[in-house]
């Protein structure tokens, strides 16, 4: 698969997944409270488990992304017969600031800012965001978040609301994500073209999104070989 580079002139990301390792951040978080009342998980059946509960919640009444990770959390504990405290839940939901960003994003950040304008479309509170925004050292040329909107993706209202606010036809963006689930689905139905960062090639499942099924543009194992290829 490939794409002419020169039709775009935005590119928008997703964060959580494509830029951030959330999947690390959750397993660091979700740990703290089971390996502290005793219970042993595998990764991909913790990961999985989150995804349902998370998808859930963004689907009903909006409520701030650290409230939803802090349901999450309590969702998980359920299902495997503990309880977390309210100050695990909370230490939980704020936590998205300490979830490291992946060693190539800042780089390819950098050399794709001097090529294209960038803007991200996240699932995530203002201030949690600007947190992890801190960690990958580029100013976007737009930040939307779920908490702007009042939805979560795959809402198409957050694509809708990033269109509105961009204000360049939508056959010059080029988004960017990691999710099919939240981000490739959506897009595809509103006409985007789309680039795959499958950060878990190779790997079972679908980790901390639930499955599902889409057709990007361009499939890439990571942001540096994006970066390579738009700015070849």
């Amino acid at each position: 698969m490939a794409i002419d580079f020169e039709r775009f002139e935005v590119l928008t990301f997703d964060c959580y997944g494509t830029l951030i390792d959330w999947e690390a951040g959750i397993l660091a978080g979700l740990r703290r409270a089971l390996d502290a009342r005793g219970v042993a998980a595998g990764d991909d059946d913790l990961l999985e488990r989150y995804a349902r509960h998370e998808a859930a919640i963004e689907a009903g009444e909006y409520r701030r992304y650290r409230d939803v990770l802090a349901l999450a959390l309590r969702g998980v504990c359920a299902e495997i017969g503990v309880e977390p405290s309210d100050e695990e839940a909370a230490a939980f939901g704020g936590s998205v600031g300490e979830w490291p960003a992946f060693p190539d994003s800042p780089d390819a950040l950098a050399r794709l800012a001097r090529r294209f304008r960038l803007g991200v479309i996240t699932n995530c509170d203002d201030d949690l965001f600007a947190a992890s925004n801190r960690r990958l050292g580029v100013t976007f040329d737009w930040v939307i978040t779920a908490e702007q909107i009042g939805s979560y993706k795959p809402d198409r209202r957050n694509f809708e609301v990033a269109f509105e606010r961009i204000g360049v036809p939508r056959e010059r963006i080029l988004h960017v994500a990691q999710s099919l689930f939240h981000d490739h689905v959506p897009a595809k139905e509103l006409g985007l073209t789309t680039a795959w960062i499958d950060r878990r090639r190779g790997r079972p499942g679908s980790g901390a999104t639930p499955p599902a099924t889409a057709v990007p543009d361009v499939a890439v194992p990571d942001m540096a070989t994006f970066a390579d290829l738009a700015t070849a």
